[in-house]
């Protein structure tokens, strides 16, 4: 875990600005809320909405990061209000918190737009539990939310937009279909029913942090497709919670509220969620629950039972998690990474045909976004087969198939890059058995993906020629492929 952190490459030092530039902007509208004579309750409501406009908003583009950070008061300040308002109506809030989450999974289904507004949506109504705001705070809380938000886009658009000089992430579509065939359909029902497991347990472990439980579930459904998902992502939110609860005995506890500390150790923990988040969830829970109890401690409730109490109410949510993946409309790990590999394997053919007409002379031909997008849908098979290749999975003959599989897709994706690197010289070879190979390659994953024999030519690449050595070396790693794809289950992964 320490490895996954600290080890991690960071290309561009991308992780390393991401946490740099929060910390600026999540201090800046704590600020700015202060300067406004906004009481302890709506800097903490600013600082937070500050946070999840800098961390939840991933669209492609510059543009599009924009219009989205736009939105998140049109969405938030509605919910932030029924939240107040049904303060006093314990079953009419419970019914409005579970409507919440449900909706806010389904948003996914409309893209990263769709998830960034309806996480914010949801912690929205999360702090306005948290904080046990009222309707007369409402003014007081729409200002601070609005002016963060404000003062966020500001330091992300305005002072520090290293996003600019960035080509535009390719980021691959969400998972299709129609009615309970769509991940996201399944996944909001399986989430509103974990929340109301967590929510009616939770409410029995405490009447006043039952919030938390729900808090838990839901962050375990984000970002997840699948049964393996959930459960691996339920087991890291718990381990990250017990580290950062014993973190907090030793160093929010004796804090006790100091607010030039706090602010100090609040803004390393901004820090630590942001530059974590991309290689570690546990990690990032850590920083979120020590980030927690700070803001406990400054509230004045914090103690050694409140931490104990945070760490059951999370149980109560992983528990909810688990049993609605389970048994509600589940997801197998197996569909899903099926599905992405098969899209991962449909990309590699289409940066063959795309090289293959680049060396052919078209001057329109460019398969270096195709090499973009392979390497994100690569990253989505990694978490989807994150359950199989765990420590703690008991099934040694699935693990050591999934591991094989990754390592001949690592294998495809640097035959691959290598291609593309040497068809972009214009001095490169454009002779005929370039464009065949390049056809063969195509053919191989034709027949992978529809069940035929993958065939690998005899006779061996030059070592004078780069392009063939790729493509021949592409060909063998399709090759080997057939092997764990197709075993006698249908699958490495089937059963998961």
């Amino acid at each position: 875990m320490l490895k996954r952190v600290f080890v991690a490459p960071d290309p561009g030092r991308t992780r390393l600005r991401f946490g740099a530039r929060a910390v600026l902007g999540v201090a800046l509208a704590v600020a700015v809320c202060g300067l406004a004579g906004h009481s302890l309750t709506g800097a903490v409501t600013g600082g937070l909405a500050a946070l999840l406009a800098l961390f939840t908003v991933t669209d492609a583009t510059v543009r599009g990061q924009a219009v989205t950070t736009a939105l998140l008061p049109a969405v938030g300040l509605p919910v932030l209000t029924a939240a107040a308002e049904l303060h006093d109506h314990p079953v009419a809030r419970d019914l409005a918190f579970l409507a919440v989450v449900g909706a806010g999974v389904y948003a996914r289904r409309w893209g990263p737009r769709g998830h960034s507004l309806g996480v914010f949506a949801f912690m929205t109504f999360f702090v306005a539990q948290f904080l046990h705001a009222t309707t007369d705070q409402l003014p007081e809380l729409y200002a601070a939310v609005l002016l963060s938000v404000l003062t966020a886009a500001a330091v992300r658009f305005g002072l520090w937009c290293y996003e600019r000089r960035l080509p535009p992430p390719a980021v691959p579509a969400p998972p299709g279909g129609t009615g309970l065939a769509r991940v996201t359909t399944r996944q909001a029902i399986q989430a509103t029913a974990g929340a109301g497991f967590a929510l009616v347990v939770g409410q029995l472990v405490s009447g006043q942090r039952w919030y938390w439980a729900v808090g838990a579930t839901w962050w375990i459904f984000v970002n997840t497709t699948s049964r393996g998902e959930t459960l691996v992502r339920g087991f890291r939110r718990l381990l990250g919670t017990v580290i950062g609860i014993a973190l907090g005995l030793v160093v929010a506890l004796p804090v006790d509220g100091d607010p030039a500390v706090t602010a100090v150790l609040a803004a390393a923990c901004v820090f630590g969620v942001f530059y974590t988040a991309a290689v570690s969830y546990t990690w990032m829970m850590l920083w979120v629950t020590l980030l927690a109890g700070l803001l406990y401690g400054l509230l004045g409730v914090l103690g050694p039972g409140l931490l104990a109490l945070r760490l059951a109410e999370t149980g109560v949510g992983a528990l909810g998690a688990a049993l609605a993946v389970i048994l509600v409309l589940p997801v197998t790990t197996h569909s899903v990474t099926d599905a992405w590999i098969q899209r991962a394997l449909r990309c590699v053919h289409a940066c063959a045909a795309e090289t293959a007409r680049r060396l052919a002379g078209a001057a329109d031909a460019d398969p270096a976004p195709r090499v973009a997008e392979l390497e994100q849908l690569l990253a989505r098979v990694r978490l989807s087969v994150a359950p199989l290749v765990h420590p703690l999975n008991p099934m040694l003959g699935r693990k050591r198939r999934a591991r094989h599989v990754l390592a001949l897709l690592d294998d495809c994706a640097r035959e691959v890059r290598g291609l593309v690197a040497v068809a972009a010289d214009p001095e490169a070879s454009h002779d005929a058995r370039l464009a065949t190979a390049c056809r063969r390659v195509e053919a191989a994953v034709e027949a992978l993906t529809e069940g035929g024999d993958v065939l690998v030519q005899a006779d061996g690449p030059s070592a004078t020629e780069p392009v063939l050595a790729h493509l021949h070396g592409l060909e063998r790693a399709l090759a080997e492929l057939a092997r764990p794809l197709r075993t006698p289950s249908g699958s490495p992964l089937a059963g998961a």
